[in-house]
């Protein structure tokens, strides 16, 4: 048994309320369970109780056995000073205030039912993949729909905490963050952490200053990243390399410690050549790139602003001083998506939550529009019977996986407690 099932049975009222004694044998009576706030400190807040006709108002602690108490060191902490009940599976211990008075106790398992006991045991049992796998399918449409737009809104959350550091990081330049995270993604998960590396340390107001060659963002994007050839052929090639050491002299660039980019399982039209050269078109391209992501609203619009060609000399190569037939290798439909997902839509939340702004509703008509992606993790929900119709249902299984179902917190999932209640 876990803490986590006290938690749910205490703010759920899943116990016999009636004829309530505490461990010394005296009267209880619930009038409030509190609130349960999930912060530092006891677990639920302003609860109101009656003790043999005393009323107490103040903060109510739950644990497996009242000893947890001093193994948590709670006696030491002031937080738990208001502390007017302490919720126990199994009693095995008084607990003491600092003025030596008792901390009145309920033994709480002699309230629960066998049912709920059961229920709590057939959810949390192990099955091959997630605790629910055989049951997730019953889930009520509305409450499935509810669950998973909170879902996403937590995974934005999430994502805008490392938006909020590099904000920290560029002193408050949202278009240097939106190159940071634009290049992260360009990466895709192979290279995403290499080519955040390399946007980081090119100080934004460089990408502003030569911005308008585009041979200027290859000769620096691919100079940081090690990817000209130790002998160099090509005049093309020959041509960026001295713009690089120009530029990097010009601007004192420093130069950085970074890993590799990897070709390897890549297809071609995803080597980070032609992904860097392709972010490198779209500054060139597109100037305060930034304001016109924050005022689109719509996935045509975003398909146009990202329709960008590739400069001449990688329509007929994928890496240097190889030649390929001719291509034109442009962002396809399907990888403007994930930029929507991973990179557009956190950022207007984000920055619309930084101005104060309310975007919600445009963020998930936005997200409804954009196909799922195409996963392990979504291709065994849809197994289960759970299949994501857009983005928007895709990035809420993600988050229900990752966040919730890995780490078993399933009393905290609006998926466990609607089977439990059933």
């Amino acid at each position: 048994m876990k803490e986590d099932f006290l938690h749910y049975v205490w703010q759920y009222k899943k116990f016999e309320f009636s004829s309530l004694t505490t461990v010394a044998g005296d009267s209880l009576t619930i009038s409030n369970c509190g609130d349960y706030l999930q912060q530092s400190g006891p677990d639920f807040f302003n609860a109101q109780i009656t003790i043999d006709n005393q009323k107490w108002a103040g903060n109510i602690e739950i644990h497996l056995r009242s000893s947890d108490w001093y193994l948590h060191h709670h006696e030491k902490d002031p937080n738990y000073d208001n502390v007017i009940l302490h919720v126990v599976w199994e009693h095995d211990s008084p607990i003491f205030r600092k003025d030596n008075s008792e901390i009145p106790a309920l033994e709480l398992k002699q309230y629960v039912s066998k049912y709920v006991l059961e229920s709590y045991n057939s959810l949390s049992s192990q099955k091959s993949w997630i605790y629910c796998e055989n049951q997730i399918a019953s889930i009520d449409d509305f409450v499935l729909l509810h669950w998973q737009e909170r879902l996403f809104f937590e995974r934005l959350e999430r994502k805008g905490i490392s938006m909020e550091q590099l904000l920290l990081e560029t002193e408050n330049d949202w278009e240097a963050v939106l190159f940071c995270m634009l290049a992260k993604n360009f990466g895709l998960n192979t290279n995403g952490e290499t080519f955040l590396k390399i946007a980081k340390s090119i100080p934004f107001t460089v990408i502003r200053k030569e911005s308008f060659e585009v041979e200027n963002l290859e000769s620096l994007f691919f100079g940081i990243a090690g990817l000209f050839p130790v002998d160099v052929q090509d005049n093309y090639t020959k041509e960026l390399v001295n713009r690089f050491e120009y530029i990097s002299q010009k601007h004192q660039l420093t130069k950085i410690q970074i890993e590799p980019v990897q070709f390897f399982k890549h297809r071609p039209d995803n080597f980070p050549t032609i992904r860097l050269a392709q972010l490198a078109m779209l500054y060139s391209k597109e100037q305060n790139l930034f304001s016109k992501l924050i005022a689109v609203k719509t996935k045509k619009e975003l398909y146009e602003l990202f329709e960008v060609p590739i400069s001449e000399y990688w329509l007929t190569h994928y890496q240097f001083d190889n030649e390929s037939p001719k291509k034109k290798k442009q962002l396809s439909k399907s990888f403007v998506d994930l930029l929507v997902i991973n990179t557009i839509v956190p950022i207007q939340f984000t920055y619309a939550k930084s101005q104060g702004k309310e975007v919600s509703e445009s963020l998930l008509d936005l997200l409804r529009e954009i196909a799922p992606e195409q996963n392990v993790i979504i291709d065994k929900f849809s197994g289960f019977g759970i299949k994501a119709k857009n983005a928007l249902e895709s990035q809420s299984l993600l988050q229900l996986k990752n966040e919730y179902c890995n780490h078993r917190k399933c009393l905290q999932c609006a998926v466990g407690i609607q089977l439990l209640k059933e």
